[in-house]
This record gives C-alpha cells, structure tokens and sequence, in this order.
C-alpha cells in the first residue's frame, strides 16, 4: 500500500492539468500513486495523459456526471493510506511538500495544511480548534488537506451537490463522526481560484444552505446562522459579560448613551440643512 493517493479531477484545462501532474511527479517523496479521472476532455488533456501515462498509477478519459462523481471514481481506485484531491490547475507549493509531511507517521483522520494562492503568497492555515462554528465560517481547503482511507469506506461524496459536497463531507468527519485531525505548519497547495466553486459563489452558498438545513435540526441551524452573522471578537466576552451583571448594565448604559448621541446628532443636522 501506497503512503498517498493524489486524486486528480480534470475537464478540458490541458495545461492546468500539465503543471499539476509536473508538481508532483517533481516530489522528493515517491510512496504515492497518481490517480488521474478525466471528464472526456477534447482540449488535448488525454495526450497530456497519455505522455506522463508511466508514472501515472490508473487514468481513465471519459464523460462524468460532475466534479464529485469524478472524485468518488478516483476514490473507488485508490489504494494510498491518506487521500489527497489536487484538481488540474491546482500545485503542490514545492517539490518537498509530501516529504515533509509524511517522512513521520501520521495517524489522525484529517491532515490539515495550509494552502497559497495569488491573493494569499504567504499560505493560509485553517483555524484551531474546529467547531461547527469553525466549519459554518470557512471551508477547508481539500487541496490542503489529506484525509485517511477509512473515511471512504462506507462514505463517498454527495454527487447531489455540484460544488459544496466536500464542505458537507469535513462537516459529517468531523462533527458527527468526531474524527481525529491534525494542523501541519507546512504550505502545501497553492490553489486554482478559477474553479468552479470560486467562481460561481451564488450556487455555492445556496448548496451551503440547502446542506445545512439537511444536517442540523431547525433550532440548531438558527443558531449558527445568528452566531455565524454575529462574527465580532467581542464574542469571546460573553460568558464573561453574563456572569457579571454590573458590568453588563455599565455596557448597556454607554451603548444607550451612544444610540441617544448618535439621534441627537443626526437631528441637529438637519436642522442644520
């Protein structure tokens, strides 16, 4: 068995498709496999595939029913102890990523790395420690990330959803199935942001909704939806702010204080007009 399997998903994006198989192959770690689903691209992507075909562990090049229909098939392939998704387009950050990951023995569920791209050079960590709050507020970064074997096992992708699957799969990890996880102070991808699920942020969001509502009992979900529009560091206060009660009429006052200075002063300019 293969320490890693890197799924990569590609549709009609030759060149991303070029660059993402030469970073890897660039590794200095070589106890992966190359897994390469093609959608039945007619841009020249199969003859990419074809040329790098010696080092590629299995490759297929035919019509799929989307991105998540096409990691499952990648998924039902592999045979790697951790699973990492870079799609076509997406890079590994250097050639000595996977070495740096895994010349140790991880053993968590979830391995999260930090992901670049061009509006973030400096790579990105996902934030510690992951609640459902957490995951309500940002996405994890699936080119980051590595996730063990096991997790498949009886649970592939939600091909229901076009872009936002992964995003319900970290939820179900780690929130109902309580999986273990680890954060690596390691850049690993420095992603595509033409992507789909980039691009088309309408679609996502209404995916997000409709998975929330399939997840998390009504009253829950209100909570998070109040909690998650709520995002001020003055959150942190709160139970603070509950216990102590002088403090809490001394904070009502100043910001009824400020509402009334706040009206005062917009009355008197108009006045002023």
């Amino acid at each position: 068995m293969k320490k890693v399997s890197v799924i990569t998903v590609n549709y009609n994006n030759a060149d991303g498709l070029k660059r993402t198989l030469e970073s890897l192959f660039a590794q200095t770690f070589t106890d992966y496999e190359s897994i390469v689903i093609d959608g039945g691209s007619t841009d020249g992507s199969r003859e990419i595939i074809e040329n790098f075909a010696d080092r590629i562990t299995y490759w297929v090049s035919e019509p799929d029913g989307g991105i998540y229909h096409a990691m499952n098939k990648g998924i039902r392939q592999a045979t790697g102890l951790y699973y990492n998704f870079m799609n076509s387009g997406d890079l590994f950050e250097d050639p000595t990523v996977l070495e740096n990951i895994f010349a140790s023995d991880p053993t968590e569920d979830i391995l999260f790395g930090k992901y670049a791209s061009d509006r973030h050079p400096k790579g990105v960590a996902y934030p510690t420690p992951i609640t459902m709050l957490t995951l309500y507020k940002t996405h994890p970064n699936h080119q980051a990330s590595f996730l063990r074997r096991t997790l498949f096992n009886d649970h592939l992708y939600d091909e229901t959803y076009r872009i936002a699957s992964d995003w319900k799969f970290f939820i179900e990890c780690l929130i109902f199935r309580q999986c273990s996880y680890a954060h690596l102070d390691v850049i690993v991808a420095r992603y595509d942001q033409t992507g789909i699920s980039s691009v088309n942020q309408k679609l996502y969001e209404e995916e997000r909704e409709q998975i929330l509502h399939l997840l998390l009992p009504d009253r829950i979900y209100a909570d998070y939806i109040y909690l998650g529009d709520a995002d001020s560091p003055l959150l942190k206060l709160t139970p603070y702010f509950n216990r102590t009660r002088g403090f809490q009429q001394l904070i009502y006052g100043i910001t009824y204080a400020l509402i009334r200075f706040r009206s005062l002063f917009v009355r008197k300019l108009g006045q002023l007009h």
